[in-house]
């Protein structure tokens, strides 16, 4: 078998921002298919446009900007629900405790609960560690924009995950 071709500066840069985006895709959208379909088309149009791309700025805070846009764009079409029929998708994921589940899915929900805005700008921020000043180029909004919807969120969330871990205790099983 031959040696594979040596990848370029930039191909390595996209490769290893691959997890960051599938991470913020399935966080934001919250149906893996969807997710990585959204990270696939990310892809493809970040490597039709690297040519656009200034060597000198951030390739993560480009191919976020992208994402956000693709993300936008999907929301503006009408769309038809499906559910995929493969073996992969019947397969059930295994967490490591029924704990690590409930949080997840309390997490899952309380974050579909967010205006879109709101949830965009947390999990940029909270999920990918991004600066304020990254977030608002990325979403083509003013910093002090960000601000308050990253306050905003941050509140929504807070109450919903106290309200949450309220009624969770009050619920007897027997």
């Amino acid at each position: 078998m031959a040696d594979p071709l040596p990848m370029s500066d930039e191909s390595a840069q996209m490769v290893a921002c691959l997890p960051r985006l599938r991470r913020y895709a399935r966080a934001l959208i919250g149906e893996r298919n969807a997710a990585d379909d959204l990270v696939q088309d990310t892809c493809e149009r970040a490597w039709a446009r690297l040519a656009t791309w200034r060597r000198d700025s951030d390739m993560r805070a480009w191919l976020f900007g992208i994402m956000h846009n693709l993300h936008v764009d999907q929301h503006r079409k009408p769309r038809l629900t499906t559910t995929p029929m493969d073996d992969a998708s019947l397969a059930v994921s295994t967490r490591a405790t029924q704990t690590d589940f409930l949080e997840i899915r309390d997490i899952e929900a309380a974050l579909a609960q967010l205006q879109v805005e709101q949830r965009e700008v947390l999990l940029l921020v909270a999920l990918e560690d991004m600066r304020y000043e990254e977030a608002a180029k990325i979403l083509g909004i003013p910093l002090g924009t960000v601000m308050s919807r990253l306050s905003r969120a941050r509140e929504k969330m807070r109450s919903l995950m106290h309200v949450n871990t309220q009624t969770s205790l009050l619920k007897v099983v027997k």
